[in-house]
């Protein structure tokens, strides 16, 4: 892992600032950021811890509506009683994946924002890696490949975004509520991420230093 900086962020804002100025990345659970540091597969400069900003909660909503906030764990979402019994389909893709101990610990924002498993992603020694290193090629397409894509894939990359919920959310047209340097919008989640295209490295929509502060 190599070496970097770490902030705690009192607010939104200066979470916001912070990542503007500096370049860093938001850290909520850390349950995929951090494992791919210590690869070496994520190299950022700089931390900025989101603990103490609150957005760990899951609130009901006018027309039976709920925002799951985004440092809500996947625990809380899946046990929650307005999951369990107005959006099962929700609770039942979180606890098909992971662990009950990375569930304690991952976040709702962070379950969208996890990175691809490929292993030609998360193993530096693979240097063709498109997502990893744009322009390097892909070894998948001629590699291991059989938990690949089958669809929205390019000829520039194959990986596949691991999130189950991700999965149940699309299918309720949930949206991603986010705030950034020139203010909040919404974004409806089947515009959220991105197809690999010509630009695999780009896992998603958002715009530099926003932050997902719930998901509707």
């Amino acid at each position: 892992m190599k070496s970097f900086e770490f902030t705690h962020a009192s607010t939104i804002e200066d979470a916001i600032r912070t990542a503007v100025s500096s370049g860093g990345k938001y850290l909520a659970g850390g349950t995929n950021l951090i494992d791919l540091m210590k690869d070496g597969a994520e190299t950022p400069r700089k931390l900025v811890d989101l603990r103490r900003l609150g957005l760990n909660e899951i609130l009901s909503l006018p027309g039976r509506g709920v925002m799951i906030q985004a440092r809500v764990s996947n625990s809380a979402i899946a046990n929650h009683p307005l999951i369990r019994t107005q959006y099962p389909v929700v609770s039942q893709a979180i606890l098909s994946g992971a662990t009950t101990q990375i569930r304690n610990m991952a976040t709702a924002g962070g379950n969208l924002l996890q990175r691809t498993r490929c292993p030609y992603f998360a193993e530096v020694a693979f240097k063709s890696c498109n997502k990893r290193e744009p322009g390097s090629g892909c070894a998948a397409l001629d590699g291991f490949n059989r938990e690949h894509a089958l669809f929205g894939t390019s000829a520039q990359c194959v990986a596949i975004h691991p999130s189950d919920m991700a999965v149940a959310l699309a299918i309720l047209d949930a949206i991603v509520h986010v705030q950034g340097p020139d203010g909040t919008r919404a974004v409806p989640l089947r515009s959220f991420f991105r197809a690999p295209g010509d630009q695999p490295d780009l896992d998603n929509t958002l715009l530099p230093a926003e932050l997902i502060l719930g998901i509707e």
